[in-house]
């Protein structure tokens, strides 16, 4: 499965456009850009999986770093504040990486 079964490709292009710039992120206005916020509980975590690279069940914060590039694969990778920030977002229970469950809660929080 790929991010465009789930997401449309323009709401991604416009999405990662939208962040471009170094320091831009902000993810609470890329998922409802991108779509993620409308999509069902089951669907949000497809997109997880996807995100998860190396299939341990958790997004660390190297994967965190190249999120952009999960949904599209010439976005730029985040700075190391922009990750920093999102994993302090979305680490709820302080183990330095993000669940599936951390994940959709990210989402539905955005």
């Amino acid at each position: 499965m790929s991010m465009t079964d789930l997401l449309s490709v323009e709401d991604i292009k416009k999405a990662v456009g939208a962040f471009a710039a170094a320091d831009s992120f902000d993810h609470k206005k890329f998922f409802q850009m991108v779509g993620l916020k409308k999509k069902s509980p089951d669907e949000v975590k497809k997109v997880f999986h996807i995100l998860d690279k190396d299939k341990s069940g958790f997004i660390e914060e190297d994967e965190l770093g190249s999120i952009l590039k999960g949904f599209s694969a010439d976005a730029r990778d985040l700075s190391a504040k922009e990750t920093k920030t999102l994993l302090a977002a979305g680490d709820k229970d302080g183990d330095g990486k993000i669940g599936v469950d951390e994940f959709s809660t990210l989402v539905a929080e955005s």
